[in-house]
């Protein structure tokens, strides 16, 4: 029995060496600190801001059926402003919410794996998240100046998917697949105008809950077993 575990122990060798010099040819190729958890603690915050946002938009009397969603030439002039400054306040608190989360998260998931959060790889996955992002939001912006309402949802939808997907060739892959499915949700919301915040509690919240189930069931359940 000794002999055939030494045998064993043998075989199994090159195989352990081949996954390490896999792992450190990721960790220079790509930025692989990126934790579950942050997945899922984003998504409960966009979950808790839509129900938030229901409310709201309930106690103004307004609905799918109501203009200020439905009817793209609805001004801001004929739209509450209380209710145009709370859910702005409230995308506010979501965003700072969602990234401390994320930063806390990721902070501690490099300390464990050895790889600096703000390494190279690190900035280029910011920098190519954050272009589509930061064009999405000046499109909002102007969109909410003209009433756009009904476009919003879809249009944070379909830029977040496509800085995901853009950000994805640094990252994890799992990444690229989170985009194409933001993407596609805010394609047909396009065609089922009314309904955004259903599509983005969907996109934002239950989407990013699954997506933080995978990765940690992938990557970090097994460091904590090796731990």
């Amino acid at each position: 029995m000794y002999f055939k575990a030494l045998f064993m122990n043998g075989e199994n060798e090159p195989i352990q060496a081949l996954e390490d010099i896999k792992k450190m040819m990721d960790r220079g190729s790509r930025f692989v600190s990126l934790s579950g958890w942050s997945g899922i603690a984003a998504g409960i915050c966009a979950l808790v801001a839509a129900w938030i946002a229901s409310k709201k938009l309930d106690q103004y009397g307004i609905n799918n059926s109501n203009p200020y969603e439905t009817n793209t030439t609805y001004g801001r002039e004929g739209s509450p402003i209380h209710l145009d400054n709370e859910l702005l306040v409230l995308a506010l608190i979501t965003f700072v919410a969602a990234f401390f989360f994320a930063f806390l998260f990721t902070y501690l998931r490099s300390k464990k794996t050895g790889v600096p959060i703000w390494g190279f790889m690190a900035r280029k996955v910011i920098i190519n998240v954050a272009v589509p992002m930061l064009v999405g939001g000046l499109l909002i912006w102007r969109m909410t100046d003209y009433g756009m309402y009904a476009l919003v949802a879809p249009a944070c939808l379909i830029f977040y998917g496509l800085a995901l997907i853009n950000g994805s060739k640094f990252t994890l892959s799992e990444v690229r697949y989170l985009g194409y499915m933001q993407l596609l949700l805010g394609v047909v919301n396009l065609w089922a105008i009314g309904y955004g915040l259903y599509f983005w509690a969907a996109g934002f919240g239950v989407l990013h809950i699954l997506y933080g189930i995978v990765m940690w069931n992938k990557y970090e359940r097994n460091e904590k077993r090796d731990a």
